[in-house]
């Protein structure tokens, strides 16, 4: 019987660094459902992808990320762009970890080693941003600068808290970005403080989507827009309405789309999972319809993704 394949994409620097410390006893998890495993440790950002370009086509049964959102990400754009066809695992290791909360992944690094071997396999739709790639949101705008604004030793003590404070605290003081959105045969124009393309339950550690709202495998993005309120006393019902998950309120905006173009965005700085993408004149944002297959828990929610 051929032996089977893993490779190991390992953020060390990671949340606070506790893989460093837990990696034998994961390998070890792999190693006993006879996989023969290779381990790669990231050296800086960016890394990830470059050592994708060079993983031969075929050669792995199943990648699997320990990390943050970025790291992930960097897998992810890496596998997309070079044609890696395998099965992923993930084994958050960050300090938000949201996108894989809302899959039920464990923050137990074992056990999130032992839900990838005895898993279940789903797909879940992917974002193109441009060439490159997201897992689970688009973003620019208010809470979008936290993710990489908040200090990690703020990160550390914080956690999630950290992101909320750098979040709010950015609304009242982000600049109003004159942009233009093009989708389903319409186009919205506009002065925006926030913006979000995703795939997610929610961004950033702030915004929260009820569950209702969302599918991870429809095919779709939801969208979501906060215009620059006239005056500061209308910002209060927009910062009311994002914590309690209610965006029926004036000057938000949400909806559901499979593609929207950005225009007139050059100056404009996005971030993808996390991570600093550089705005154009003209980007197109599109969903690919089941471009990933992810182990996930067996008790995860069938609900947000399709089981093969």
């Amino acid at each position: 019987m051929e032996q089977k394949e893993l490779l190991m994409i390992v953020n060390p620097c990671s949340g606070k660094g506790k893989m460093k410390t837990e990696l034998l006893k994961v390998v070890q998890v792999f190693s006993d459902a006879d996989y023969l495993v290779s381990v790669y440790t990231t050296r800086a950002r960016g890394d990830a992808t470059a050592y994708i370009s060079n993983v031969p086509q075929g050669k792995y049964d199943c990648i699997v990320v320990c990390g943050g959102d970025g790291t992930l990400n960097e897998v992810i754009t890496g596998m997309r762009q070079f044609g890696i066809d395998c099965k992923l695992g993930y084994i958050p290791s960050g300090t938000l970890n949201e996108w894989s909360s809302g899959l039920k992944i464990s923050r137990n690094f074992v056990q999130a080693a032992k839900d990838i071997v005895d898993g279940q396999e789903i797909t879940l739709d992917i974002g193109q941003f441009g060439d490159r790639y997201f897992s689970y949101t688009a973003s620019f705008g208010a809470f979008t600068a936290a993710s990489y604004s908040a200090p990690q030793n703020v990160k550390n003590v914080l956690g999630q808290a950290a992101y909320f404070f750098e979040g709010i605290k950015s609304l009242g003081s982000i600049k109003p970005i004159p942009l233009s959105f093009e989708c389903d045969g319409k186009r919205i124009d506009g002065e925006f403080i926030f913006g979000a393309v995703t795939n997610s339950f929610s961004v950033g550690g702030v915004v929260h989507f009820k569950e209702s709202l969302v599918k991870l495998n429809d095919g779709e993005f939801e969208v979501l827009l906060i215009r620059k309120p006239d005056n500061i006393l209308k910002l209060q019902p927009i910062v009311d309405g994002i914590l309690k998950k209610d965006f029926d309120r004036p000057g938000i905006e949400f909806f559901h789309t499979k593609a929207i173009t950005v225009l007139n965005g050059a100056d404009v700085s996005w971030t993808l999972d996390g991570e600093y993408a550089p705005g154009a004149e003209r980007v197109e944002i599109k969903n690919i319809p089941s471009g990933l297959h992810l182990i996930v828990p067996n008790e995860s929610d069938e609900k947000t993704a399709v089981t093969q």
